[in-house]
């Protein structure tokens, strides 16, 4: 029997795009992507149709299951536009833990996680409209939680409005110079390594 041998994407998604190749809506789609992805294709880690950046795609099913079902938790990078300025309070408050409302009406204290305020990032594409003479701030939030919505709802629950989110690195895969909409083809064992995954021959030897 001849093992199927699976392919790997990364993408910079671009707002306004669900993390789906079909959708009854009227929505963007994967699918507009000028790429030509093979059959079975589908994306890990799905960003929300307002976000943008780095979105793994894959035809290996099991890569959802080894990268965030796990015992072993994988960090995710993301920069963070924010209405008004944080204060240092509130980085910790982000920093150590913040009540958030999760799936089923449940208060979640979210874990403690890495968070810094920086300078808006070189080379980034403006979207329209975005001032920049009002009071703002960009924060660099690494995590390895990942509840529905949990970025935008922490800084929320902080008292600042998401403005625009980024995710900019799953462990050591980034989403570097791709611009939005273009996509970059990994090899198989350059992937799990960059994802610190050990594990992945076992698994893919068992398809």
């Amino acid at each position: 029997m001849t093992q199927t041998k699976h392919r790997y994407f990364i993408l910079n998604k671009p707002a306004n795009m669900v993390s789906q190749f079909i959708s009854p809506d009227n929505v963007g789609l994967l699918g507009d992507i000028s790429f030509d992805f093979p059959e079975g294709t589908h994306a890990i880690g799905r960003l929300d149709s307002h976000s943008e950046g780095l979105l793994i795609l894959t035809t290996n099913k099991k890569v959802t299951r080894l990268l965030f079902q796990g015992e072993v938790p994988h960090s995710r990078t993301y920069i963070v536009h924010v209405r008004n300025v944080v204060s240092e309070e509130t980085l910790m408050l982000l920093r150590t833990g913040i009540p958030i409302l999760i799936k089923g009406n449940i208060h979640w204290v979210t874990t403690p996680c890495e968070v810094e305020i920086i300078g808006k990032p070189a080379g980034l594409i403006k979207r329209s409209p975005e001032r920049e003479d009002i009071p703002h701030s960009w924060l660099k939030i690494t995590m390895t939680e990942g509840k529905y919505h949990q970025v935008r709802k922490m800084v929320s629950a902080a008292g600042h409005k998401c403005k625009r989110l980024i995710r900019v690195s799953i462990e050591d895969i980034v989403l570097g110079d791709l611009k939005p909409g273009e996509v970059l083809e990994m090899a198989e064992e350059e992937f799990f390594r960059k994802l610190k995954i050990n594990n992945w021959k076992e698994e893919v030897a068992s398809n």
